[in-house]
């Protein structure tokens, strides 16, 4: 049998262009479901992976790579990253301008929110699936640093929208996997003195009472539905409508008080959910534990501010969390917490050296690429498409020269959707502003 061995396509080629079929052979294959192949082959077919093992027979009409001494991944995700775009500051402009995370304009209208009647900062109703800007760089250098895909949210308010699970393909019409993927909730005030929700205990109060109205909404429009006599329509509120959509909830908890506290608040609403953040769960692991809650751990260790007053006193509470934050993934781990990581702002070309100093808190380097990988497609319900290298998954790979994490590893193909990229060499300059989106809060 005759085998043609080429070079495929460049970076950014079209779809048409690749191939149908395609065989990395003799790669160390890390499928991160099952056991690693020492002397593993993949067949992607049509995006898709048609096969991965050791004895893997290569079709006639497959382009094969000869990839000894070459380690296949998954693709890694991104499993929460915010849109920061003029379209999703548009998109979000239909609440309450001046109390929005964004600075107001000066001639915005002073806001007259005084209950969650109101729905101030609700913009529940927003998909983050129809701002995506396929040409953005941003996504191109993640998938330069080896994301295939990410999970995207609108940014703005308290409700801020309705997430989708991306796929870095280079076309929008080919990106959206799964959209909504969830609700992303922040905990952000109003900056007008007297409006309402102005402090934490009103932010909290306010989400409570949105998912209070849904459920009522949701049996009124039930009744209604079931044509009963004597029920009356309800109105359309599209802020309920976006709650009820979403089949998941993203709630902040950085602290350990905070941590508990929102999962005692997931468990009150009644409704799938995830803490994101996590900066000191390395101090609540047990707890978290007993919840059953899925966290996302923020790579954005915390750090000294770069404008710090060298003279100020920091606290040794302070000290603490930036010595120990990264060994919260090593105590989740430990605990069994499901958890996954996110960016939070790192530079995706950053991205290795966090996970390294999570390797060297304790966390094991097969727990890192799960992290990376199939806990989080897991934690979106979304582990027989994605996160691991096995039949009939999306055919998203990162192909190295050396360990995931290795210093001096170099990223050499990355596939996505089967499409076949090549990332530029590691001194070459990067022409976007370094981070997938612009950080969750």
């Amino acid at each position: 049998m005759r085998y043609l061995i080429c070079v495929l396509a460049l970076c950014g080629a079209a779809p048409a262009d690749t191939p149908t079929a395609i065989a990395l052979r003799d790669a160390r294959v890390v499928t991160v479901s099952g056991p690693t192949l020492e002397r593993g082959t993949v067949l992607v077919r049509d995006g898709v992976v048609e096969a991965a093992g050791e004895n893997v027979t290569i079709p006639a009409d497959a382009w094969v790579i000869d990839a000894r001494g070459l380690t296949v991944y998954p693709g890694l995700i991104d499993a929460l990253s915010v849109l920061e775009s003029p379209e999703a500051a548009v998109a979000s402009a239909g609440g309450a301008r001046t109390v929005t995370q964004r600075p107001a304009t000066p001639a915005a209208p002073a806001p007259t929110n005084r209950g969650p009647e109101d729905r101030p900062l609700n913009h529940s109703w927003t998909r983050a699936a129809d701002l995506l800007n396929a040409a953005d760089r941003r996504f191109e250098d993640a998938r330069n640093a080896g994301f295939t895909t990410v999970v995207v949210y609108p940014g703005a308010g308290i409700f801020a929208g309705q997430g989708a699970v991306v796929n870095l393909a280079g076309e929008k019409r080919r990106m959206v996997v799964a959209s909504p993927a969830g609700q992303y909730l922040t905990v952000a005030t109003s900056r007008s003195f007297g409006v309402f929700p102005g402090s934490l205990m009103g932010v909290m109060a306010y989400i409570r009472q949105v998912y209070l109205d849904a459920a009522h909404y949701q049996l009124q429009r039930a009744a209604w539905d079931r044509n009963q006599p004597g029920v009356a329509r309800p109105d359309y509120d599209r802020a309920l409508e976006g709650v009820l959509e979403s089949p998941r909830v993203l709630l902040p908890a950085g602290s350990a008080v905070e941590l508990k506290r929102m999962a005692a608040f997931a468990r009150e609403l009644q409704t799938k959910a995830i803490l994101y953040g996590a900066e000191a769960g390395y101090q609540v692991p047990e707890a978290l534990a007993q919840t059953g809650l899925p966290v996302l751990v923020s790579l954005k260790w915390p750090e000294k501010p770069r404008d710090a007053d060298p003279d100020a006193p920091v606290s040794l509470r302070t000290l603490e969390l930036r010595e120990r934050a990264p060994s919260t993934p090593a105590a989740f781990a430990s605990a069994r917490v499901p958890f996954a990581f996110y960016t939070g702002g790192t530079a995706p070309r950053d991205v290795a050296k966090a996970v390294k100093r999570a390797l060297d808190a304790g966390l094991s380097e097969a727990a890192a690429v799960r992290a990376l990988t199939l806990g989080a497609a897991a934690i979106y319900g979304l582990e027989a498409r994605l996160g691991s290298i096995d039949k009939g998954k999306i055919a998203n790979l990162v192909v190295t020269d050396g360990p995931l994490f290795g210093e001096k590893t170099r990223i050499r193909y990355v596939f996505v959707d089967g499409v076949k990229f090549e990332p530029p060499p590691p001194e070459a300059p990067s022409a976007g502003p370094g981070a997938v989106t612009g950080g969750a809060r």
